[in-house]
């Protein structure tokens, strides 16, 4: 798992098959509480890229998934948008990561 240092989520996104990203900010809690369990997915799936995207840094990074709430994750496939959800519940993130992983 990698934290997202310029604002080039798209370049990312099209330089790798999988990338599931969890945008968050410094201020939120439940960012905080999730980014433990994001980065043990992460370890989980190899065949994927994580990313950690600070949405408040990174406003061209956050247009591609439609941010509007924290935190929110979102995985995208051959370069585009498959899914995304905007939750503290470990098996939304889980049913995301498993849905873009699972070929």
């Amino acid at each position: 798992m990698k934290e997202l240092t310029e604002d080039n989520l798209a370049e990312v996104i099209s330089e790798n098959d999988t990338v599931v990203v969890q945008y968050m900010a410094g201020w939120c809690g439940n960012c905080r509480l999730m980014k433990p369990k994001f980065k043990k997915l992460a370890g989980e799936h190899e065949n994927a890229t994580f990313l950690l995207v600070d949405a408040e840094k990174n406003p061209e990074s956050r247009k591609l998934a439609k941010v509007d709430n924290l935190p929110t994750f979102a995985a995208f496939k051959n370069g585009s948008l498959v899914n995304q959800v905007q939750t503290n519940k470990f098996e939304l993130l889980k049913d995301l990561v498993d849905e873009v992983t699972s070929n």
